[in-house]
């Protein structure tokens, strides 16, 4: 098991580009649930590399000290509730489109934002998303 200073250097080994921190990728996360809630409308290649930084996490916890992931957890689990309320579950259908989907275990692949906005929306929306427009209410 590895140190919360450790996991980002063994992740960046096993190929993420950086040594990200803990702290780093649970803010990353923090702040792509934030702007979801909000309206994302950034395009869709943002959004799916946004969403790597989840996969992060889902990597070190596999990695990381026990005493870590009981602190950390309640956080994690508080954001990823955070972005249910803020997605549509779809199974992945519409993302499946536009990005090659991980395995079952990384279900937040699977949802989609529920407020569809900028060029996230349009193309969510061309590929079948159905979700809250805030031009049209």
């Amino acid at each position: 098991m590895a140190t919360e200073s450790e996991v980002g250097e063994l992740l960046r080994l096993r190929g993420w580009r950086a040594a990200f921190t803990v702290t780093d990728r649970l803010n990353a996360w923090a702040d792509l649930v934030s702007v979801i809630e909000a309206g994302y409308d950034d395009d869709i290649f943002e959004y799916t590399n946004d969403l790597y930084c989840r996969n992060w996490l889902h990597e070190a916890w596999l990695l990381l000290d026990e005493p870590v992931v009981q602190l950390l957890t309640p956080r994690v689990r508080s954001l990823d509730d955070q972005y249910k309320d803020v997605t549509v579950d779809d199974d992945g259908t519409v993302l499946a489109q536009f990005h090659r989907l991980p395995g079952p275990d990384l279900w937040w692949w699977r949802r989609h934002p529920r407020i569809l906005t900028g060029e996230l929306g349009r193309s969510l929306r061309s590929a079948g998303a159905v979700g809250i427009d805030p031009d049209v209410v």
